[in-house]
């Protein structure tokens, strides 16, 4: 009688490692899969210890291209940023590796996946909500919410002796006392001596970022070409260098951002299940882009646009923080922010210095902006007098308020 296959979300760390093992001794064929989303990780070492812990099959899958294409720069249109700080990092690559998890599942003619997300955080909803959305039928296998998984595994020392029990290779090196999470777009840091939301982050957690003490005493100047809200270009003025696919933008914009301490940022935020966690995130090519991109709809987007834009954006982040890509209500809001793209073409310049993103210059054929009509040295068209009746005509709700509240 041939075994129920079960397609497990692998990194080989410890937690998945003992997990791949425990399916595999309940009797399932597990078969690995690893996404490569643009962490930095010995891929090969990775597909050998899953052989060698039991895995039928091991897929690593390259998710980076359409990461970018498909995630990050949808993101960038809506200036998505979760709770006014937080660019969504991790939340922005669990849809794309959910989605990927399920056609896998489909190629191997099985409907269980399983997943190595704790029971308090935010991706066990993530990944799950997005099996749901592609594979209705969908059987998932969740250890850390497994009453049997529990009641065999308390704590890490249980999961140490299990590897050693069954050989499961362990790397000899010290745990760092806080938990990471990292990939093309950004590395968060939490939990361990995080926890403790009154003391400063120490400098060594920091590995995409330099120290802004430690950053170079002179700008970097950066223009970035935009069409309809994506970004197309981006060339360094300093050094010349330059580059034009949407993957090797963001790397590049990594690079000058680590070099110049950009993106980084310390919060607490507010979880989907309900508790408040404290997060570290470092997002050195995101901030400048998102930045020079807000610069540029200053100049191209219509106000009311843009303000009907900003009102939805917050909802919209909490959607995809919440695991709800591809939902209606978020089908529905992308729809509209792709639409307020339209015209925001043209060519944003920053000026980065020890962590700052400072404005240094906007250009468009699609701009709304006429520096004559805007100049307080020139009339250019605006008649001041209009303002009378204007000002008159929106002051009557103001004076029937001030009269009924007894203020006149």
């Amino acid at each position: 009688m041939s075994k129920e296959k079960v397609i497990l979300a692998y990194s080989g760390g410890l937690d998945t490692s003992v997990i791949l093992k425990w399916l595999a001794n309940k009797g399932f064929e597990v078969i690995a899969y690893v996404a490569d989303v643009g962490q930095k990780e010995d891929f090969d070492y990775i597909e050998k210890k899953a052989y060698a812990t039991g895995a039928s099959k091991v897929y690593i899958e390259d998710l980076k291209n359409e990461l970018v294409k498909d995630y990050v720069i949808p993101a960038l249109k809506a200036n998505t940023i979760y709770e006014g700080t937080y660019l969504l990092g991790t939340s922005l690559a669990r849809p794309i590796i959910a989605k990927r998890h399920v056609e896998i599942a489909k190629k191997e003619g099985t409907k269980y996946v399983a997943h190595g997300a704790t029971g308090k955080g935010n991706d066990q909803v993530r990944f799950e909500f997005g099996y749901y959305m592609n594979m209705p039928d969908v059987k998932i296998i969740s250890p850390w919410k497994d009453a049997e998984f529990l009641s065999e595994f308390e704590g890490r020392s249980d999961m140490l002796a299990y590897a050693e029990k069954y050989n499961i290779p362990v790397k000899a090196s010290l745990k760092k006392p806080y938990s990471e999470d990292a990939n093309l777009i950004h590395i968060s840091h939490e939990a361990g001596i995080l926890e403790d939301a009154g003391s400063r982050c120490p400098e060594d957690v920091f590995s995409y970022t330099v120290s802004p003490q430690d950053a170079p005493d002179k700008e970097t100047i950066l223009a970035i070409d935009f069409v309809d809200g994506a970004p197309v270009k981006v060339t360094n003025e300093t050094t010349g260098e330059s580059c034009q696919d949407p993957l090797d933008m963001i790397n590049y914009l990594n690079k000058v951002g680590h070099d110049n301490a950009i993106g980084r940022v310390d919060m607490v935020e507010n979880r989907f299940v309900g508790i408040k966690s404290r997060g570290v995130y470092e997002t050195p090519g995101c901030d400048i882009l998102w930045k020079a991109h807000h610069n540029l709809e200053g100049l191209c987007m219509d106000k009311e646009a843009m303000h009907l834009r900003d009102m939805l954006s917050p909802k919209y982040a909490e959607l995809i923080y919440n695991g709800l890509w591809g939902s209606a209500e978020f089908n529905m809001l992308s729809s509209l922010f792709e639409t307020s793209q339209k015209n925001v073409t043209g060519t944003a310049k920053v000026a980065l210095y020890k962590g700052n993103v400072i404005n240094a210059g906007l250009f468009s054929d699609k701009s709304l902006y006429n520096q004559e009509l805007g100049s307080m040295d020139k009339a250019g068209g605006y008649h001041p007098l209009d303002c009378k009746g204007f000002i008159n005509i929106n002051a009557i709700r103001l004076m029937a308020f001030a009269h009924r509240e007894g203020q006149i």
